[in-house]
């Protein structure tokens, strides 16, 4: 199999549909079963946690997000951030707190981010979804201390680049190098010594997102940064994300201690 480059239109839609790779049910089966999975997660998770629900971080009709609070909050705690994917399409803030009981039962704040999805979705002026920049870190830092929010750089907090999605049929070629993740990747200063990198990829996923993602940890580790590369067996681009809501699953346990060693 070549590069993305030299793929027709045909392959590329197989590349990048990640459903189709799923070893457990068809294509429209694992993503309904995906949405009904991290949806009932998430109720299940507000009903038994303290939360704070649809707090507004922007002006778009999306941009709220929820906070899950560990049953101790009176001194500060670390925040995981959940930020859905769903290329654009799918998915929302209210499929989004699954996992929060694993991370809460260890001391762990959940964050789960809600953004403006096609078609509300602001466009830039090239047409590419750009819903809610830089803005969220910034208010999430900015969290009173009663709260118990340490924004204090190092912090482990995972995150997922942005998918740029082309509006008609048109590849953007400057807007996808402008905001490409392993275009973007910047030489390590000292004080990102102490931030760990995971990037963990399925074993069911497509040829294409594995490769990428070995070649993103690379460009990671060649700038100096300190990046492991997680590739979990029997799980496709789905339940590697499902199964954050078990304590004794791997990723769970990887997360945790990245976060207990920042």
């Amino acid at each position: 199999m070549g590069r993305w480059q030299d793929m027709d239109l045909e392959e590329l839609e197989e590349q990048y549909s990640p459903s189709r790779w799923s070893r457990r049910m068809d294509s429209e089966s694992v993503i309904q079963a995906h949405i009904d999975v991290t949806t009932a997660g998430t109720q299940k998770a507000r009903a038994a946690a303290h939360t704070l629900l649809h707090v507004p971080y922007g002006d778009g009709e999306g941009e709220k997000l929820d906070i899950y609070f560990p049953a101790d909050s009176s001194e500060t705690f670390p925040v995981f951030v959940y930020i859905h994917g769903g290329y654009w399409q799918c998915l929302s803030k209210d499929a989004s707190g699954f996992a929060a009981p694993a991370l809460l039962s260890q001391g762990v704040a959940v964050v789960a981010l809600g953004y403006d999805i096609a078609p509300r979705g602001r466009q830039g002026p090239t047409g590419v979804m750009t819903s809610f920049g830089g803005s969220v870190p910034t208010w999430l830092c900015t969290l009173p201390r009663p709260h118990g929010c340490d924004g204090a750089p190092g912090a482990a907090q995972p995150c997922l680049p942005g998918e740029a999605i082309p509006q008609d049929q048109e590849l953007f070629w400057e807007v996808a190098q402008r905001n490409s993740p392993i275009l973007c990747v910047t030489q390590a200063v000292p004080v990102a010594a102490s931030c760990e990198v995971l990037v963990a990829v399925a074993q069911h996923d497509s040829p294409e997102f594995r490769r990428q993602s070995q070649e993103y940890s690379q460009a990671l580790r060649s700038a100096g940064w300190s990046v492991s590369l997680l590739d979990l067996a029997s799980v496709d681009h789905f339940d590697i994300i499902e199964k954050l809501s078990e304590e004794t699953y791997v990723l769970t346990q990887v997360i945790l201690n990245m976060i207990a060693r920042a």
